[in-house]
């Protein structure tokens, strides 16, 4: 699930600490004994230390030497369920479980610094993460049961970038799907979450206009500064000159800006994982990407909205001359790829459904027509 990056101070997300695991009916969960081979397995990553990565490959039982997909999270601490313990789902679990009962083998795995995979998270970017996808598929070569010329990517949210940055530069990869995957910048992702997620739990006109120009002030440094200690400085004076603009109109928002406030979102800008979200381009590895690629979004997802990111993804890919690309926002689902009513993130935990059977088997019909 992509972090919710977003700062409108009075109205929106006060509902973030209330969230809970409301209803822990859970029926697409699978149970052991599974009808599949499930191996815990390990491998390294040689580039980042020799870190050891721990995950989970799933082989179906009836097929030999079947196409695999990798699952790749999306931004947050993910394990290799992409478990939302809030909410008490598994969604890389329900996925896998389908994909592998349908004849696909998939490797998902605990990401850098969580669970039983070692490393650091904190200090870790998309580009790490990719690396660690790069160490994945080295390890899926060294595999004789399965197809090794048929490795795919599946990547949710965040991980709709990192696979078209791995399948960028490996033309080997044979497929990529994205589900919720940014079709723009961290920035013009972050940016239309906010304005989107404020509108929609009923912030005022006022009040989203005042967050856009909090975040651009603060966004706007990376423009110049890549350093840790001057991007704080840099949105500390950013923050600060823009309250003494509000104070002179006097604007009743002028307030809300602490320094407590600036203080939080100074270190949130000069995380390197933020940092380098936001200014990164998903369309300068879209149009490297020319294996088939899937490119799902929920109609509403709030988080990574379907029309910006699915336009601006179809855009990239026909700059790589791309022949088999399909796109698709389908009807009420949201950033989970649940079935909702609203979209909102009070529903993940209310909705019992994990993942929606109808996008469950589009992902699955879609490789296996081609593999």
């Amino acid at each position: 699930m992509t972090r919710v990056i977003t700062f409108i101070i009075i109205t929106l997300l006060s509902f973030l600490s209330s969230l809970s695991a409301q209803n822990t009916n859970r029926p697409q969960e699978p149970i052991a004994p599974f009808n599949y081979i499930s191996e815990n397995v390990f491998f390294k990553n040689t580039e980042a230390d020799n870190i050891k990565l721990a995950g989970t490959l799933t082989l179906p039982k009836n097929k030999k030497n079947p196409a695999v997909a990798i699952l790749i999270s999306g931004s947050g601490a993910q394990d290799r369920n992409s478990e939302i313990k809030q909410f008490n789902h598994k969604p890389f679990l329900v996925l896998s479980d389908y994909l592998t009962n349908n004849g696909i083998a998939v490797l998902r795995f605990d990401e850098r610094g969580v669970a039983e995979s070692e490393g650091d998270f904190k200090t870790a970017t998309s580009f790490d993460f990719a690396s660690d996808i790069d160490a994945a598929i080295a390890y899926l070569k060294t595999r004789k049961d399965i197809n090794t010329s048929k490795i795919g990517l599946i990547g949710h949210s965040e991980g709709g970038l990192v696979a078209p940055i791995v399948a960028s530069k490996n033309t080997e990869i044979a497929f990529i799907v994205m589900l919720a995957g940014p079709g723009v910048n961290g920035r013009e992702v972050l940016e239309s979450q906010s304005w989107e997620m404020g509108k929609n739990a009923g912030a005022t006109e006022e009040t989203l206009q005042f967050n856009k120009a909090l975040t651009s002030a603060a966004y706007n440094v990376l423009k110049t500064e890549t350093e840790s200690s001057k991007i704080k400085s840099g949105v500390r004076l950013a923050i600060n000159t823009l309250k003494k603009k509000l104070e002179n109109k006097n604007s009743p928002y002028a307030i809300y800006i602490t320094d407590a406030m600036i203080t939080q979102l100074s270190a949130q800008i000069a995380s390197p994982w933020l940092s380098t979200f936001i200014i990164t381009e998903p369309k300068d590895y879209l149009k490297k990407t020319t294996c088939p690629v899937l490119a799902l979004n929920g109609s509403k997802d709030l988080q990574v909205l379907p029309k910006l990111n699915l336009e601006n993804i179809e855009k990239a890919l026909k700059a790589a001359k791309n022949k088999d690309v399909t796109i698709t926002e389908l009807e009420s689902l949201n950033h989970l790829f649940q079935t909702a009513k609203t979209g909102r993130m009070q529903e993940y935990s209310q909705i019992e459904e994990t993942f929606s059977p109808y996008a469950l088997k589009i992902i699955s019909d879609w490789i296996n027509e081609r593999f």
